[in-house]
């Protein structure tokens, strides 16, 4: 005879106490495993030739820089004629990029005083975040950008983030993949309240001599050192509610190995990309958070991918390509690169089994960039996917195509609504998006 099985059953050896994963026992009971929400955001845009795919509905055919999600095409949808209003005008990058996941418009000025808006996966955080031991993770793999770029007069700070807890505050990124490891594995195996009292320790001290420092520095540099303080202080927030110990009852859905921590400084670019997307992997499967963000690249990166056969240029460069044949070509490679990293974590939450679903059915995967054809910086027709079924709730394998120019914001909208933190309206949304939810 089967009995149910709670999600609290705990494997304890060495005073060590891990939860399970998901075991079918555990069915019995009702519990239903969580929803996760990711975001995944590539600047400089795409080579709109080979994005978007043939057909409509359910009968569409991938397009060649979308080729590599053919192993989860059923569990993929594509979305077609969205667009961010509110980020028209200003400069080329900027604000599109700073805004891909607000939908507001930010603020110029090349300094301290910068103003944006929450972004969706911030939104989501607010709702699952007092239920894991850390409410979101924001990856990366380059340094935060700081200074003004002078032809454009926004500071770079701008560039270099897209989860906003609130209009003045960016979340830090952490692109180091050994310190992102080792922070799950804190979190997973119950040290964080340890670990968060060493952080607020170091944080202190930090905030101290940037403050000592600041008086001896001129106008320019103070507004530098004022942006590294507020991403600071962000920072010395989440620090502080993680270790609040709100989530004493929290138990990892499975272990996390502390053999398996990756190097502190991947070999390339390549690699490091790879290592962050097992890092969004591994705090879904253990449920360490339900939210997550990644920058591929700060906005205007010119990372070489000279790595690539038949790639010779930056990432800027070639989306620059003044609709010169070998400059699309390249752009287009690049594009489907970062398809492929994609991919790649759609597959791997895919093969992590839940029941009769998997950690894929139970999340939501938004990949985007900001801009359509990057040497226009066109923010019409935006590229974006939607990998996962949200626990049942995305009606997936669609290419979705919407009136011209329908509000982004739409999308997160619906994403809300599927996470189970619903909102009336978010941004100039005028609505869900319609045929998303299975059911709306």
């Amino acid at each position: 005879m089967k009995t149910g099985l709670s999600r609290r059953v705990m494997l304890r050896g060495a005073g060590v106490g891990l939860g399970l994963p998901w075991l079918e026992a555990m069915a019995a009971t009702g519990a239903k495993p969580p929803v996760r929400m990711a975001a995944l955001y590539m600047p400089n845009g795409v080579n709109v030739d080979h994005w978007t795919p043939k057909g409509t509905g359910r009968d569409f055919e991938l397009s060649k820089t979308l080729s590599p999600l053919a192993a989860v095409k059923d569990k993929l949808v594509v979305m077609s004629n969205l667009w961010n209003a509110n980020s028209i005008g200003g400069d080329g990058h900027y604000v599109k990029e700073a805004a891909i996941l607000t939908c507001v418009t930010i603020k110029k000025t090349p300094g301290a005083d910068i103003g944006n808006g929450v972004s969706v996966d911030q939104m989501a955080a607010r709702k699952s975040g007092i239920e894991t031991p850390l409410p979101s993770l924001e990856l990366g793999v380059t340094p935060v950008a700081i200074g003004v770029d002078a032809v454009v007069g926004y500071t770079r700070v701008y560039g270099s983030h897209i989860a906003w807890s609130d209009a003045t505050t960016p979340l830090a990124r952490e692109i180091n993949p050994r310190s992102a490891y080792e922070r799950l594995f804190r979190a997973a195996s119950g040290q964080s309240d340890i670990a968060g009292k060493m952080d607020t320790l170091l944080l202190d001290r930090v905030l101290g001599d940037a403050n000592r420092l600041r008086g001896q520095l001129g106008t320019a540099d103070k507004i530098r050192v004022d942006e590294y303080m507020s991403l600071m202080r962000a920072l010395e927030q989440r620090v502080q509610r993680a270790s609040a110990g709100t989530q004493r009852t929290w138990k990892a859905r499975v272990p996390m190995d502390s053999k398996a921590i990756p190097p502190e400084k991947p070999a390339d670019h390549a690699e490091h990309v790879r290592l962050m997307m097992d890092m969004i992997a591994t705090a879904f499967q253990t449920d360490t958070t339900r939210v997550a963000t990644f920058m591929f690249g700060n906005a205007v990166s010119n990372v070489s991918f000279r790595f690539l056969e038949g790639v010779s240029a930056g990432h800027h460069d070639v989306s620059h390509h003044a609709k010169e044949a070998d400059k699309l070509r390249q752009y287009q490679l690049v594009n489907q690169w970062h398809v492929a990293q994609y991919a790649y974590l759609l597959e791997r939450l895919a093969g992590m089994r839940e029941g009769e679903s998997t950690v894929l059915d139970n999340s939501m995967v938004l990949f985007a960039s900001a801009l359509s054809d990057g040497n226009s910086h066109n923010p019409h027709k935006l590229p974006l996917l939607l990998g996962g079924r949200g626990g049942g709730r995305i009606d997936s394998g669609q290419h979705l195509v919407y009136s011209e120019d329908s509000p982004l914001a739409n999308l997160y909208v619906s994403m809300l609504d599927a996470f189970g933190a619903p909102v009336e309206r978010f941004a100039d949304s005028t609505g869900p998006l319609a045929g998303l939810l299975k059911g709306g």
